[in-house]
């Protein structure tokens, strides 16, 4: 079934208008010109005034039969509590890493090993995905990839140290080192799902999977734990002004 489809977005001021909300309910009074509905979304709802808010009431109440009427939003609590109550709730969990990385490489053209590593980093979004889908976030997941291969087992502290210069190389600012830090823990986090046996279509670096799988003999189940708790403690200090090249020696000698 084919819908016509009108979109209400927030304008150059950051809201949305009363005047965008009543032209939309005039236009969702005709029958559609395709089809058998017309679907009206509101993106960034939380971005109405309450004044559009307002007037979008009764037609949420009556909305014409021709016409559905989608608001979405992160923001729930921020709307209206008369427009809450007009709405029925659907709530959208993160999408797979997996699912993300094929819709960057299918509908964007980005190549395989940037869709995964912006998957990676994206926490289920693919709006983030494609936000963060630069060259700076696959350049992230491979130095963090290096490093864990770099200290999985030896003992002697000037390699563990040259895995630490490694990190920060070309990426010393602390934006740089946070990047390679959470594609480390994500990293972590994968190798800690590959040990538990848990669904593997959870793996948010799944492209990755036989690296990691070589590293699950250096890194046992406690390992990986103390190694997810280091990488934290990293960006703490990382986010409260620590040097970043310090964060990165202490993390290389104790993850």
């Amino acid at each position: 079934m084919h819908a016509d489809i009108l979109v209400i977005e927030p304008g150059d001021s950051g809201s949305i208008k009363v005047d965008q909300v009543r032209e939309a309910i005039d236009r969702a009074a005709y029958r559609p010109f395709e089809g058998k509905r017309r679907l009206v979304v509101v993106d960034e709802a939380d971005a109405m005034i309450p004044e559009a808010q307002n007037a979008l009431l009764k037609t949420l109440e009556e909305p014409p039969p021709s016409s559905v009427f989608v608001l979405i939003t992160s923001r729930p609590d921020v709307l209206l509590p008369t427009v809450r109550s007009r709405c029925q709730r659907l709530r959208f969990g993160p999408v797979a890493p997996a699912d993300v990385a094929a819709v960057l490489m299918r509908d964007h053209a980005i190549d395989a090993a940037a869709a995964h590593a912006a998957a990676a980093a994206s926490d289920g979004s693919i709006g983030r995905a494609l936000e963060s889908s630069g060259d700076d976030v696959n350049e992230a997941r491979d130095a963090a990839a290096d490093l864990l291969q770099g200290v999985a087992s030896p003992s002697d502290p000037r390699r563990r140290l040259d895995g630490a210069r490694a990190l920060v190389a070309g990426g010393a600012d602390r934006d740089g080192l946070s990047r390679r830090l959470l594609a480390l823990a994500s990293l972590i986090r994968d190798l800690g799902l590959l040990h538990s046996r848990a669904d593997e279509r959870a793996l948010a670096n799944a492209d990755l999977k036989p690296r990691l799988q070589g590293l699950l003999r250096s890194y046992d189940g406690d390992r990986t734990l103390r190694a997810f708790a280091t990488v934290d403690r990293a960006l703490w200090a990382l986010d409260r002004n620590a040097s970043p090249k310090i964060v990165a020696d202490w993390l290389a000698l104790n993850i």
